[in-house]
């Protein structure tokens, strides 16, 4: 029986980043404006936007679009279909890292990681540097 614990213990200490859960599945972003889907894009996790609450833009009366993008080529984008979090991999203490995250409303890309919480929900933070600023964002399944 005691080797049988040991056997256990060693197999998860080698392999830690099997006891994390991927967060795949639909996501409401904080604030519940957006739902994003994220899955497997080769080997890494992405996130792409599925759904938006504001469908046209007062602005301009038609969809929103990533008009604030650096690169003047991609600003008529579609925010629906937009990939947000792009190559995230699982790190050894349950988080997902190694990713960007992507946000439109300043065109700007920060280095992120995302973790599910004991809550179920999922943390999500774009940093600069070493500061980091994070949402929760919630189930849409």
């Amino acid at each position: 029986m005691l080797k049988k614990l040991v056997l256990a213990a060693t197999l998860v200490a080698a392999f830690p980043a099997v006891a994390a859960s991927p967060p795949e599945g639909v996501w409401y972003v904080q604030d519940r404006s957006a739902k994003v889907r994220i899955a497997p894009c080769g080997q890494k996790l992405c996130g792409t936007v599925v759904w938006i609450s504001d469908k046209i833009d007062k602005a301009t009366g038609l969809p929103p679009v990533d008009s604030k993008n650096p690169d003047p080529s991609l600003r008529s984008r579609p925010i629906v279909g937009l990939q947000l979090l792009r190559n995230f991999s699982p790190s050894a203490d349950g988080k997902w890292t190694g990713g960007t995250i992507y946000d439109p409303k300043v065109g700007k890309t920060y280095v992120s990681k995302i973790a599910l919480t004991p809550k179920g929900t999922l943390k999500v933070e774009g940093c600069i540097s070493v500061v980091c600023q994070g949402q929760i964002w919630s189930s849409a399944d």
